[in-house]
């Protein structure tokens, strides 16, 4: 527990002022989060089948690719260019016939590869344009996700007895679950009442904040769900007490993604 604090307060004192700062500072910070991350999830697909070299030094130059795609635009619209995708396609899937060895290197290696480029890359990328569309929101959509999850563990700690998915997360738990909901929900949404839009009622704000809370913990049994099937209780070791970078963002990935659907509700 002491471990997990002190990781804590150490994470906040980096990432609040490069938060606050924004600009490149926080899109190239972010970039490499998203090379981080997709490091871990390539490692953790390794300890079945390692990828060729080369192929994951072009993974890694791509997800910086797309996670500072427009980092600098505020609008939550995205184009993949062509040439982009035909590359990608090039790259990933005309080694099969070169390397011409299945168990070395097959279709699911090149889709793994093509489809984790994109869903980090592309996820991270939208993290740099909601901090560059408004630094309130991308700290309302922060606070939905860390008071959800602090809450959820405490209570889950103190009350928890019913287990919400055991194969895919056996310490989490209804009651926990509920827990953090309740929280997240109740304070994301009295700082976007008082810090955003003081206009918008309750009546829509708590609902989408609701929901968006529930992604983030469904966020965060998909990621859990990735490490049991590889067997892995953590995506690494990176933050003492708290695992990997996959392992802090799962939730927020989640939020962020959804939060772009009532962009034009609140």
């Amino acid at each position: 527990m002491k471990e997990r604090v002190l990781s804590a307060i150490v994470m906040a004192i980096i990432c609040i002022p490069i938060l606050i700062i924004g600009k490149e500072l926080f899109s190239y910070s972010v970039a490499i989060l998203s090379v981080i991350g997709l490091y871990e999830l390539l490692t953790m697909r390794e300890t079945k089948k390692e990828f060729p070299f080369i192929l994951k030094i072009f993974a890694y130059i791509l997800v910086v690719f797309f996670s500072l795609r427009n980092s600098s635009s505020i609008e939550f619209i995205t184009t993949l260019d062509y040439r982009v995708m035909a590359f990608i396609m090039f790259v990933f899937f005309m080694p099969m016939v070169f390397i011409n060895n299945s168990k070395k290197y097959n279709i699911n290696d090149a889709l793994f590869l093509t489809g984790s480029i994109l869903f980090i890359g592309l996820s991270f990328n939208l993290i740099i344009i909601t901090r560059n569309y408004d630094i309130s929101y991308i700290v309302y959509l922060l606070l939905t996700t860390m008071v959800t999850d602090t809450y959820a563990y405490f209570t889950g700690r103190l009350i928890g007895k019913n287990p919400l998915a055991k194969e895919i997360s056996p310490n989490k738990t209804i009651e926990g679950s509920f827990g953090g909901l309740f929280m997240g929900t109740i304070i994301a949404s009295i700082f976007y009442h008082i810090a955003i839009n003081p206009q918008l009622s309750f009546i829509y704000l708590i609902p989408i904040t609701l929901i968006l809370a529930t992604v983030g913990q469904i966020g965060d049994l998909v990621f859990s769900a990735i490490k049991r099937y590889y067997g892995k209780k953590d995506y690494s070791n990176l933050i003492p007490g708290h695992g990997g970078i996959l392992d802090r963002f799962d939730s927020i990935i989640f939020v962020i993604l959804a939060s772009v659907i009532f962009l034009g509700i609140i």
